[in-house]
């Protein structure tokens, strides 16, 4: 049974719908859903129901032509449905080609949202991430935002102009029908089935003997099912019998087919989002929750993977991705938009060309966006890019990458959408970039030099302090994960960084560097403000900050943020957050957002007299981030932590992620590390971020 609706309101239902036979159960708004007369009783239940007491109309209602399908499944997974497949326990599906694929956007990025049902839902119905179709979670107050992304249903109806045009949606849950509640008069029948799957199979039949030219279905048995676990006899069950349902939709379709071959019909199975191992929705990026499925009727040339088991690493995003169904209903259904207007982040899979892993980062001169792809299949054709609609560059066949200058007024935030055409295949990319204008100062500000009493600039190892008042070591001398990355993060010079890696680890787990002060700013009496900061990096996973998050750097053991001391966490979805403790209590400043493989400038200003910490993110995507809160003299009173010098991805034990298993060990790199030992202000961090060069070049 659904999330939300209980056994009880299913028979209640049904017994409602035996008893009084009316057309209105589970019926909706749209204008049609609630006017098609029901054929048969729903059965009660969760599962297939008889698809039509009557049988298939020997003669097609509705016109000829292309035709669509697309069946959503909650709480089927990938490996289910492949092993149900492969035991030959879904007979009726046996004759769709199944490929895994992906959701829940790029981690890390704007287009990171959670595999979660109101996210998933939206993203099949708009072919977009959240940071376009704007649904980030599962409550009722959330709504597509059809102005930047309109719903599959608006672009089928607007480029085919056919009278008697008919499209439908019939939803089990009971959130999805609200999630479009804001786009009007796209979907001729909205049919409600409130948690009876049942009943959108017998709707669903109806719907397709009318002659319904597009139509979404969706059910949820099997999410409910997942809760009594994976490998239950509920859950197979459930998967069994929705497969029935589905089954008699296949059957209704071929009828149609056979009445009139001119009939074209595409069907395609598939979910919104997986289930961790447990049979839950975590909402995580984790590639169990990331991983869903395309089954499709017919043979897709872009669909990598058919019959192939689902990768367990970063490979996944190589595949085909939820946002290339939309695209590809479309395309089937004459309906696809013009580059010029193309705006989903995937691509149609009928195209002979797979164009994937579209990437758009900001260029180290703060002034360009550097984007790039892959392409597999027919790379013949010239490559073009669209910047807001316009072409900005024809490239070579077969090229991946390109770099477009970005000419504006003023410092800012800026976002253009990019799309990338390869032959057939489109694929578009919104990009925003925090923009530093040409006449913009490009120089420190030579205050910086005042009170500066650590500097690694990390250019060689080992990393020598320029001031000769610090030492920076593994944890272990047996766990030196320390090694140095030759890309310089900044245009004006070259530089190497030192990256610090977490899955290198001694016997008993510990990893990470370590730095120790001669004289900790932060327990130093007559210091009273300090500032920590650097240049960091993570990867394009952030995966130091899923589950329990990872430590930036820390002197306290990090297992709870109110053990004593300082830390800055990295966490799910890149967020980074400050925090100092006492043991007892705590203060923290969260919610801000690192992009995942750029260079990011992040700083801590502690003022202990003014009882202050102040964090800042200076990302090249999202921005200036900066924020405070107020601590209290508890608080600065235990701000030297354990004591034992200062974590580089790790805690101040070294041992953070033996602790805590479920945070995964990754890289992180550093760069420009340095403490003063007073309050930085807000223009002169910004002069570092903006210029982008090392404390080395003061005078």
């Amino acid at each position: 049974m659904i999330r939300g609706f209980s056994a009880r309101r299913a028979r209640a239902w049904v017994s409602t719908c035996a008893l009084l036979l009316l057309a209105a159960c589970g019926g909706g708004g749209g204008g049609g859903g609630a006017g098609l007369p029901l054929i048969g009783t729903p059965p009660a239940g969760s599962g297939g129901g008889s698809g039509g007491g009557n049988p298939p109309p020997s003669v097609n209602q509705g016109k000829s032509g292309p035709k669509a399908l697309v069946v959503e499944i909650d709480g089927l997974t990938h490996s289910a449905l492949r092993d149900a497949m492969a035991q030959n326990k879904v007979p009726a599906l046996q004759s769709l080609r199944l490929a895994p694929a992906w959701t829940g956007g790029a981690n890390g990025t704007p287009s990171e949202q959670p595999t979660t049902d109101g996210p998933g839902w939206a993203t099949l119905l708009t072919g977009t991430w959240a940071q376009r179709h704007g649904v980030r979670w599962d409550t009722a107050d959330q709504r597509i935002d059809v102005k930047l992304a309109p719903s599959v249903f608006a672009l089928a109806r607007q480029n085919n102009k056919a009278a008697g045009y008919k499209t439908a949606s019939v939803t089990s849950g009971p959130l999805y029908p609200l999630l479009l509640a804001s786009e009007a008069g796209t979907v001729d029948s909205a049919i409600d089935c409130a948690g009876a799957d049942a009943c959108v199979t017998e709707r669903a039949s109806q719907l397709i003997d009318a002659g319904y030219d597009l139509l979404v279905a969706q059910y949820g048995a099997p999410a409910a099912a997942a809760g009594n676990g994976l490998k239950s006899d509920a859950y197979q069950r459930s998967i069994a019998d929705t497969a029935t349902g589905i089954g008699q939709l296949l059957a209704r379709i071929a009828q149609r087919t056979a009445n009139d071959p001119k009939e074209d019909w595409l069907v395609i199975l598939t979910t919104g989002h997986g289930l961790d191992a447990f049979g839950s929705a975590t909402g995580l990026q984790d590639n169990g929750n990331k991983t869903v499925f395309i089954a499709s009727n017919k043979t897709l040339a872009a669909l990598p993977g058919v019959g192939a088991a689902a990768p367990a690493d970063a490979t996944l995003l190589a595949l085909a991705a939820a946002t290339d169904i939309a695209p590809t209903v479309l395309r089937h259904l004459g309906a696809l938009p013009a580059a010029t207007d193309y705006r989903f982040a995937g691509q149609a899979l009928q195209a002979g060309t797979a164009l994937r892993s579209l990437s758009a980062k900001t260029g180290a001169d703060k002034r360009s966006i550097e984007l790039s792809w892959t392409l597999s299949g027919n790379t013949s054709a010239a490559v073009q890019v669209l910047r807001d609609g316009k072409v900005v560059a024809t490239l070579p066949a077969g090229s991946t990458a390109y770099t477009d200058p970005i000419v504006a007024a003023s410092d800012g935030l800026y976002t253009f959408q990019y799309t990338v055409v390869a032959g057939e295949a489109s694929v578009a990319i919104a990009a925003q970039i925090s923009y530093v204008a040409p006449e913009a100062p490009v120089t420190l500000a030579p205050t910086l030099a005042n009170g500066l009493v650590n500097y690694y600039p990390l250019d060689a190892l080992p990393g020598v302090d320029a001031k000769n008042a610090s030492t920076l070591a593994p944890w272990a001398a047996d766990a030196n994960g320390g090694s140095l990355v030759d890309d310089g993060y900044s245009a004006p010079y070259k530089a190497k960084a030192l990256r610090v890696d977490s899955t290198v680890k001694n016997a008993s787990g510990m990893a990470g560097y370590r730095l120790v002060q001669n004289n900790d700013v932060t327990t130093n009496a007559a210091v009273t403000a300090f500032t920590i900061g650097f240049w960091v990096r993570t990867d394009n996973t952030c995966s130091q900050g899923v589950s329990n998050g990872g430590t930036v750097i820390g002197n306290k053991n990090y297992t709870t943020g109110g053990n004593a001391g300082l830390a800055i966490g990295l966490f799910g979805s890149c967020e980074i957050r400050f925090n100092v403790g006492t043991g007892s209590a705590r203060a923290d400043s969260n919610g801000y957002s690192l992009s995942a493989g750029q260079w990011a400038y992040v700083a801590v200003v502690v003022d202990k007299a003014a009882l202050t910490m102040r964090g800042y993110v200076m990302d090249p995507v999202r921005g200036v981030q900066m924020n405070s809160t107020a601590i209290t003299t508890a608080l600065v009173g235990k701000l030297g932590g354990l004591g034992n010098g200062l974590g580089l991805n790790e805690d101040g034990t070294g041992l953070y992620y033996q602790r805590e298993s479920s945070s995964p060990r990754g890289a992180m790199d550093f760069n420009d590390f340095a403490i003063w030992n007073r309050a930085l202000t807000s223009a002169e961090l910004n002069s570092i971020f903006k210029s982008g060069q090392p404390l080395s070049t003061l005078p």
